[in-house]
């Protein structure tokens, strides 16, 4: 009985062999391919963070170069001439660019700047709030009180990261319109924002009494 034993286990073994030689014939492709696809993805992988690396070093390198003009429309027109790869190189390029844009004069140029940050859906919602913001300061004189309202709330709506900041430039909207009413209850209500920082509640104080009003009393903030 041992030797029939070890015969049938013999056999076993053998057909096991033919068998798993079979399937490999068969599908070790996949294998091959699974190592293949995971070698070629790493590698992969580390190229792009080469590439990236590198181009963010060139987009340094040809920033600060451009930031040595010391002539102001020198330095906008270096910087202007400088390539981005990246969204947000570029949002970094053209924030330098609109300031340069601005000690050279040409205001317009810089709001356009700001402007083409402002549109960049890939950056972070605070880099396009900044841009948008910084933009409509620059015109303050030269764009109707009605649309720089309908830009500053759309900055100032629940959650936004500028809210504040563009809730104070809304009430001074409304005194450059003559609604002193309007502008005081803004102030009122910005100064008790649980999120007020102390100096905009200050500025907000401040404006209040220059128009004949009195900062009421701050309600103490819960938690």
């Amino acid at each position: 009985m041992s030797d029939t034993d070890s015969f049938i286990d013999e056999v076993t073994e053998e057909v096991r062999r033919d068998r798993m030689y079979l399937l490999l014939r068969r599908w070790g492709w996949i294998g091959v391919v699974a190592v293949i696809l995971i070698v070629g993805g790493a590698a992969y992988n580390e190229y792009q963070k080469a590439r990236d690396t590198s181009q963010a070093q060139e987009l340094g390198d040809s920033i600060l170069a451009a930031l040595d003009e010391n002539d102001s429309a020198a330095r906008a027109a270096s910087l202007d001439g400088v390539q981005a790869q990246s969204p947000g190189g570029d949002a970094v390029l053209n924030m330098l660019l609109s300031a340069s844009q601005i000690d050279a004069g040409s205001e317009e140029d810089a709001v356009n700047s700001l402007n083409s940050v402002a549109v960049q859906g890939e950056l972070p919602e605070i880099y396009r709030a900044i841009a948008s913001f910084k933009a409509l300061l620059l015109q303050s004189d030269t764009l109707p009180a009605a649309d720089r309202r309908l830009q500053f709330e759309a900055l100032a709506v629940p959650g936004a990261p500028l809210r504040l900041l563009a809730e104070e430039q809304l009430a001074l909207i409304d005194v450059s319109e003559g609604n002193i009413d309007a502008a005081l209850d803004r102030l009122q209500a910005l100064r008790q924002d649980a999120e007020v920082g102390v100096d905009l509640q200050q500025r907000a104080a401040q404006l209040i009494v220059a128009l004949g009003g009195e900062p009421e009393p701050l309600v103490a903030q819960q938690g």
